[in-house]
């Protein structure tokens, strides 16, 4: 289980990005696409990393919502 951030992009896009696994972003035209968009990455990131023999990062993160 990975944390995602999802937001507007300057351009109209979602943007949503996993910040354990640096480099790993992609967007949608919707939010809803966007989470997929990630979902996939996330997956076949973790999956090259383990087909190169290299550590996964943990999840190292926590999201507290503030107002």
């Amino acid at each position: 289980m990975r944390q995602a951030i999802i937001h507007p992009g300057e351009d109209g896009y979602y943007v949503a990005e996993c910040p354990s696994l640096p480099g790993c972003v992609r967007q949608g035209t919707t939010r809803d696409e966007a989470i997929s968009n990630i979902r996939e990455a996330i997956r076949a990131y973790v999956a090259a990393l383990e087909e190169d023999g290299l550590p996964v990062p943990e999840e190292r993160f926590d999201t507290l919502p503030v107002g």
